[in-house]
Order: structure tokens, then sequence, then C-alpha cells
């Protein structure tokens, strides 16, 4: 009797120890689930700073360039104005009149090398205020131009009669393609090509990004062309999965909720033996101001 009472007793405390653990082991993957999260929060976020950053330099670059040559040929006008004042003051001496003719037309150069100045002084201002303020469509191209040098082939393409955006809906669509184009490397590797394409209609926008990350992939890892259109190989299963499949992840999450703040439908997904798809469709961009949907009352 007693020994029952007692293997009851061991049993419960085992019990209350098992339990105990599992809460334990709980909590703990708990807290490594959101480490793990908020790790790949943090890669993304440090990727889209990346490539904002060498953007930017892209363009500062070239805005110094430009301010070069500027400077280039004020500093060479006004050399030639120093000499032209030189022997308008040696004139002078003998004849005033010629030295009038002089000094009108050093006045003309003098003009025309403040005008080269100021427009150095312009350049220079206008990167300081572009580099204060968000990115925007005005800098996709020199976002491709940062995406080739990581590996990454792009390919442009546009269609219909570009309209204004409001600076929100132009900072969402460009962080869409950013995220796209960034993924696209990530995944499909140097070498990938990514297709991009921008059909503007009467009162929305078409955003579509394709790449072929696993056609890159395999041509990478592939011994011969048998061995390629093996792993580039596909059936109507893999076709109706990639139609029912949700993709999931941050950087898609965060994709979708920026074209969703301006009325836009968000789709991603695989394409069998080729790669993966994006696409933002923004029906009533023209006149969505950003608060549609939102509730103001609160």
């Amino acid at each position: 009797m007693y020994r029952k009472v007692a293997d009851v007793s061991v049993w419960q405390s085992l019990s209350a120890v098992l339990a105990g653990l599992t809460v334990v082991f709980l909590v703990l993957w708990l807290r490594s689930a959101v480490r793990q999260r908020g790790s790949r929060f943090d890669r993304s976020a440090a990727e889209r700073v990346r490539i904002d950053l060498e953007l930017s330099l892209a363009e500062q670059h070239g805005r110094l360039a430009i301010i070069r040559e500027l400077q280039d040929i004020a500093v060479l006008s006004l050399a030639r104005l120093i000499t032209r004042a030189e022997g308008a003051r040696y004139a002078a001496e003998s004849d005033p009149s010629t030295a009038v003719r002089a000094a009108t037309a050093l006045v003309d150069d003098g003009r025309v090398t403040l005008a080269d100045l100021r427009r150095v002084l312009t350049v220079a201002r206008e990167g300081e205020s572009i580099q204060a303020r968000q990115p925007g469509l005005q800098s996709a191209h020199n976002l491709f131009g940062v995406m080739r040098d990581a590996g990454l082939a792009v390919g442009f393409t546009e269609s219909g009669d570009r309209f204004p955006l409001k600076p929100g809906a132009e900072l969402a669509i460009y962080r869409i393609l950013q995220s796209a184009l960034a993924n696209a490397l990530k995944h499909g590797g140097a070498g990938t090509e990514a297709r991009v394409s921008f059909t503007w209609t009467q009162d929305g926008l078409q955003l579509l990004i394709d790449d072929d990350g696993i056609r890159a992939a395999a041509r990478r890892e592939s011994a011969s062309a048998s061995d390629f259109a093996a792993r580039t190989t596909y059936t109507i299963d893999d076709d109706l999965k990639a139609l029912s499949e949700s993709i999931s992840g941050a950087d898609i999450t965060q994709m979708r909720e920026r074209a969703q703040l301006f009325g836009g439908i968000f789709n991603a997904g695989t394409v069998p033996g080729v790669g993966f798809s994006v696409s933002a469709v923004f029906p009533s961009l023209r006149f969505h101001n950003g608060v549609h949907g939102v509730n103001l009352s609160r």
C-alpha cells in the first residue's frame, strides 16, 4: 500500500517536472523565434540602408562631376577676366577711350563668370536638398545601376503617360521596387536577370518585377546542359502549387502593406523553373491621397 502511494507520488513529481520543463522550453522557443524574426527585420533594414547609401553615393558622385566641370569653366573665365583687366589698365594710360570699351567688355565677361559660379552653387545646393529628402522614382535608374554593380542584370521598360505622384505613394513604390530587386539578387545570386516594367494607365500604375533566379542558380550549379534541364524542369503540379501557395516573409509583408496603403493589389509568387514574380497594381493612384481606408476619427 505504501509502495503504491510512493509510486503515485513519484509519477506526480515527474509529471510536474516534465510540465515545468515543457513550459521552460516553450518560453525559450518563443524567445528564439522573436529574436530570429527581429534578426530578419534587421537584415532587411540593413540591406535597404546599404542600397540607399550606395544610391546616394552614386548620385552625389555624378553631381560632383558636374560641379568640377562648371568650376573649371568658371576658373578659366576668371583667369581671362583678370588678364583683360590688366590690359585695360595699361591701355587707360595712353588711350582712355580704349579703356572704356575694355571696361564694358569686362563687365560682360564678369557677368558670364558670375553665372558660372552661381550654377556651381545651384548644383551643390540641389545635392544637399536631395540628400535630405526620401528617394523616389527619380532615383530608379540610379537604383538599377547599384543593383547591376552588385551582380543583378536589370532590364527596364515603361509605357503610358507618367503622371505626378504624391511623395508618400512615390516612396512606397520605390521601396517595393527596391525590396523586390534586393530579394532577386539575394535568392537568385549573381547573374540573375530582373525585368522591371512600369505601365501607366489613365488613373493608375502597374508595377511588375520578374526574375530568373531559379535558372540563374541552375546555370551556376549545372555541369552540363542535361543537368541544367533537370534543375529547371517542372510539372503541372508545380504550376498548381505556385498558383495556390501563400508567400510569407518580412520583405513580402512590408511590400504588401506599402501597396495596400495606396489602394494597391500586391501579388508575389514563384514561377516554376524560372524564378520569382512580384506585381503591384494601383488602379486609382492618380487620385489616391494616402488616407483611403484610414480611420481619421481616431
